[in-house]
């Protein structure tokens, strides 16, 4: 007789369910106007129909009949466009903590950090982001979170540990000596190399990123001096690819940037000290450009608040300028680009604050929402992300103001909804 009231239980609420779902009304949204990313352009009077997390009508308001069948989101003076995406995000780390401190921090508090930074991520409008390094996999953990409905954030591409060579970028060189510390990303040599990459996939990480070069916040490493071997960027890739994984390197220096391209990387990071060949070499390869011009600010502004050390602040004085040249040469010469902001090494959900910086030194208000949209998602390979286009994913923010008048209005995102669920209004 339980298992009879149990089964008559499940069929009713099973019913209901179904009843409900019946009963749901697909969305519509008004707005003033929506960007179309790909042709650059703003179109008036916007009216966009979203079914469970689909986008499957974009259209004008004066062409959508009976809309007393649709759950209507009325946003009258706003400017509707894709959610936007950011490339080169450090979730599981705070800007303004100690910076030495902070190294100390268990996997658990990392991973704490990681999912309240998610959160504040997609508040400001970036639906997806692509996380380039944290230890104990606390973002594949935080991703996973997600993507079960646990917790709130972006749609999530994670590496797990990025990889480097011993006393490289990316390995632990703030410890004493005698404490042997070693980052669980290290690996000398191809099959070292390549063996990394695969334990990273075992435990979940759906992207890869080496350290090609020296970098910023990292003790006793050149920023332009190529650490990584020919032969082991080149294993990295391999593994990558043949894996299915979309690779990137963080690169500083021009021979290390031409080492990653010839490899076949699908993303340089940083790009700092690129030369005409190097932007060339990108375009002839169709390598994306990932190139963060904002956090130099806050860094020179609040690095030494925040306990960075004179070192790395000078790196970053040597760094910045030529960073920005590099990054308006290769705009200028058609690179592809996409947007990249490095979130943590200034604070998460200021991400926005990089267009306006993308449009001074170089770009069209239309590239810099490009990079952040259509440029992004081909380098992830979605073909259903980063337009506002039936068929696709509904993940779709507002701004006050017409971006591709005043690029300045992305840092105030005032309405997101990813995959069709609305977290922000």
């Amino acid at each position: 007789m339980a298992r009879l009231n149990l089964a008559i239980t499940t069929l009713a609420i099973a019913m209901g369910l179904l009843s409900a779902q019946a009963l749901a009304k697909d969305t519509l949204i008004i707005a003033k106007s929506y960007v179309d990313v790909a042709k650059g352009k703003t179109i008036p009077n916007a009216a966009i129909v979203v079914s469970g997390n689909q986008i499957t009508q974009v259209t004008r308001q004066q062409d959508v009949t009976n809309k007393q069948q649709y759950q209507l989101i009325d946003l009258s003076d706003k400017t509707l466009l894709p959610g936007v995406m950011d490339m080169h995000v450090h979730l599981s780390s705070h800007a303004d903590d100690n910076f030495l401190a902070a190294r100390n921090d268990s996997i658990p508090r990392k991973t704490i950090k990681a999912v309240s930074n998610a959160n504040t991520t997609l508040m400001a409008g970036f639906t997806t982001v692509r996380d380039l390094g944290a230890s104990g996999y606390s973002v594949i953990a935080t991703r996973d979170g997600i993507n079960a409905g646990d917790i709130v954030g972006p749609r999530i591409w994670a590496v797990g540990h990025s990889i480097s060579v011993t006393g490289g970028h990316c390995d632990d060189n703030f410890s004493a000596p005698e404490k042997r510390s070693v980052a669980q990303g290290v690996a000398n040599g191809p099959w070292e190399v390549r063996a990394k990459v695969r334990e990273n996939i075992k435990y979940g990480a759906n992207a890869i990123k080496i350290c090609a070069t020296g970098g910023v916040f990292s003790k006793g490493t050149k920023v332009g001096i190529q650490q990584l071997s020919d032969q082991e960027i080149k294993a990295a890739v391999e593994e990558a690819h043949m894996q299915g994984m979309v690779i990137a390197a963080h690169a500083h220096g021009t021979e290390g940037i031409k080492a990653s391209i010839k490899a076949g990387i699908d993303s340089i990071e940083h790009c700092s000290f690129m030369d005409d060949e190097a932007i060339n070499m990108a375009i002839k390869a169709g390598t994306y450009l990932s190139c963060d011009i904002y956090n130099t600010e806050y860094t020179l502004a609040f690095g030494e608040a925040n306990g960075v050390p004179e070192e790395n602040i000078n790196k970053e004085k040597l760094v910045s300028k030529a960073q920005r040249d590099s990054f308006r040469k290769a705009v200028k010469a058609g690179a592809k680009m996409v947007f990249g902001s490095d979130a943590a090494i200034y604070p998460h959900g200021d991400n926005g604050k990089q267009f306006s910086r993308m449009v001074t030194f170089g770009m069209t208000p239309a590239q810099a929402l490009q990079a952040a949209t259509i440029n992004s998602a081909a380098l992830l390979k979605q073909d259903n992300l980063g337009q506002l286009k039936a068929g696709f994913l509904a993940d779709i923010i507002a701004v006050d103001g017409n971006p591709l008048e005043n690029i300045s209005v992305m840092e105030n995102v005032s309405f997101v909804m990813k995959d069709g669920v609305v977290y922000k209004q």
